[in-house]
């Protein structure tokens, strides 16, 4: 593999928060999608036929691994996350989702780069984990608001999908455009076949404005944008620094969810989005840099 061009810990931080913005509105976002007329399998179509569309001009064949590498990236952060994360979107709110899959994503990150990596945690990065670990087990306990324990348990397998996925790719040290494209292109060759052949579909009974907001969002925010994005940020920050980073997604969706999507906001809901937050300040390292 040629080298890679090396990306400070600066711009790795950069790419971070940006990735982090597109994240927040991606749990809002999907939250509508599973609140309307479209299955997960549609939002998973919309995701993926539109993105690879968007990443066509970009397409080579250098940024493609038509390898058991490209295969795992796919079926770990392509079909593997889109199926459960978007289950998850349908049963749990988007209070709930912000602290389950952001949240979350630092420990099973920090999980993988032990297993995988042998990666070591400072005392520092420790106690940031601890209190994102809190976040999670307290969300998971309180089920009085508009979240559903089959939706927090979809979330939970989509954290390992990309937990690993983030992993991968640091290991591999994936370039941004091959993992996006990589991704994109192969899941959308093993799922749309399927998904058209087989699996329910709800496309033609949804509202213009809905097709229109779920196909550009997930189809180019968070396939495109958020992706190189992320990867870049991988890059810069490493995949634990980077998936305690994304633990700050919770304060951002979570308040947003209160006025744009009308879901109540309980106090044990709200002590979990500022021990995430807390935590991944900790956790990535921010104060330090």
């Amino acid at each position: 593999m040629a080298a890679l061009p090396s990306v400070t810990p600066r711009q790795g931080l950069v790419a971070a928060l940006l990735a982090v913005c597109c994240w927040s509105g991606f749990v809002l976002v999907s939250r509508l999608g599973g609140i309307s007329v479209l299955t997960p399998y549609d939002t998973i179509a919309l995701r993926y036929g539109v993105g690879a569309l968007v990443l066509l001009p970009f397409l080579r064949r250098d940024r493609l691994w038509l390898n058991w590498r490209g295969l795992a990236l796919a079926l770990t952060g392509g079909i593997g996350y889109s199926v459960t994360v978007y289950l998850g979107f349908k049963y749990t709110s988007a209070i709930h989702a912000g602290v389950m899959l952001p949240g979350l994503i630092p420990f099973g990150a920090a999980l993988f780069c032990f297993l995988l990596l042998g990666e070591r945690l400072s005392r520092v990065r420790s106690i940031g984990l601890l209190l994102i670990a809190a976040a999670g087990a307290l969300m998971l306990s309180n089920q009085d608001g508009d979240g559903h324990w089959l939706g927090d348990a979809w979330l939970l397998v989509a954290v390992v999908c990309w937990s690993l996925y983030t992993v991968l790719v640091r290991r591999w040290q994936v370039p941004p455009w091959t993992g996006a494209i990589t991704t994109a292109y192969l899941t959308a060759l093993m799922f749309l076949p399927v998904y058209l052949l087989w699996l329910p579909q709800q496309l033609a009974a949804a509202p213009w404005p809905d097709l229109l907001l779920q196909g550009f969002y997930q189809g180019v925010i968070a396939t495109v944008v958020a992706m190189l994005c992320y990867l870049r940020g991988v890059m810069g920050l490493g995949a634990s620094g980077m998936g305690a980073l994304m633990a700050l997604v919770p304060v951002l969706s979570g308040v947003a969810a209160v006025p744009l999507l009308g879901e109540a906001l309980h106090w044990g809901e709200a002590l979990a989005m500022v021990l995430a937050c807390l935590g991944a300040v900790l956790a990535a390292g921010i104060i330090k840099r």
